[in-house]
């Protein structure tokens, strides 16, 4: 059985270093990882297309510029990118269709396909190939996402990504979740998972192992608090269990030897602020906002997490970090707030 492996580590591991990765760093980390046999290396802001601004923070390139300095040092793996409706514009896929972008996911939260639609359309118009992604999966139950995954499937997505976007997930979340997709959908499912329990291999390998045919990857786990799952090791699990992912596992460490310099080889590692947020279920890119917002406020990160859990915030809605720090100032210090740091 063959597993297709893609690689966000350029645009999920982007958050980790808020959204500075350069266009030298683009250009080493794709030659280097285009001969180890890698299907997809997406590029971009962390949360994708038409993302980068004051409140998700500012990239150092334009869309464009990422996409082409990517492009220009591919030959071998496909280029891929992330969209959300909201952050992204119908023109922001067209920039990335005129950048030479092979594969575009387009993404939503797990309850709102719907918003999708257009964009699926679009992207398939100018035949590309389009995966429809279900982000912050574990706010749903199974039978939630199927409905929600058939839609994309309606729309003309040639695949569905499930992503574990808080690090939430145990195995059997998985098994659920995704086998429930292989078992109902007519296109191929994949899997994409963040590291704050130390289960996202894990739960990769259980994803493959109910029939998803695609997980995601980042080099040395690269990616925003715990990080995403580890590439090279999700790599050589699945080649220990005889799966045929076609990736060239000792060159591929040989490319991490090679990267040392760059960022993207400083491997995450598991902070207590980075399990509660898995155990909370909060998006993980919130970290650095949160850090911020507790030592402002001066207030616990744990009670910040606890507070954004009860209010079901989303990506997207850093604002609510700050308010729900302030809400737990006043309510700590009973003086409107006025000891915070």
């Amino acid at each position: 059985m063959t597993i297709m492996i893609y690689d966000p580590t350029l645009r999920d591991g982007n958050h980790a270093i808020s959204h500075s990765l350069s266009l030298q760093d683009i250009a080493s980390y794709c030659r280097k990882v285009d001969q180890c046999g890698i299907s997809v290396i997406e590029v971009g802001h962390g949360n994708g297309l038409g993302a980068s601004s004051l409140q998700l923070g500012l990239a150092s390139h334009s869309d464009r510029a990422l996409l082409e300095c990517a492009r220009d040092n591919i030959s071998n793996a496909q280029l891929g990118v992330h969209m959300i409706p909201g952050f992204a514009k119908i023109n922001d896929i067209k920039v990335a269709v005129d950048s030479g972008v092979d594969v575009i996911r387009i993404a939503a939260h797990c309850t709102e396909a719907d918003l999708t639609k257009s964009y699926i359309e679009y992207a398939r118009k100018h035949d590309k190939t389009t995966q429809g992604v279900l982000m912050m999966t574990h706010m749903a139950d199974a039978a939630t996402l199927l409905v929600e995954a058939q839609k994309l499937q309606a729309y003309g997505s040639n695949s569905i990504v499930l992503m574990d976007s808080a690090g939430n997930y145990v195995e059997r979340d998985v098994r659920e979740k995704v086998g429930l997709l292989v078992e109902n959908l007519d296109i191929p499912v994949g899997f994409h998972a963040h590291n704050n329990l130390s289960l996202a291999v894990a739960n990769s390998l259980a994803a493959v192992e109910v029939g998803a045919t695609m997980v995601d990857g980042t080099l040395c786990g690269f990616g925003a608090g715990a990080g995403n799952t580890q590439l090279e090791v999700l790599c050589a699990v699945l080649q220990r269990h005889g799966y045929d992912t076609g990736v060239d596992l000792f060159r591929l460490c040989s490319a991490i030897d090679e990267l040392q310099d760059l960022r993207v080889t400083n491997a995450p590692t598991i902070k207590t602020s980075n399990l509660i947020s898995g155990v909370y279920g909060v998006c993980s890119g919130f970290e650095k906002h949160v850090a911020r917002a507790a030592a402002e406020f001066n207030v616990s990160p744990s009670s910040i997490y606890e507070e954004l859990s009860k209010q079901h915030v989303l990506a997207g809605q850093e604002d609510m970090i700050i308010a729900s720090a302030s809400r737990l100032a006043k309510a700590a210090h009973g003086n409107n707030g006025e000891e915070h740091a």
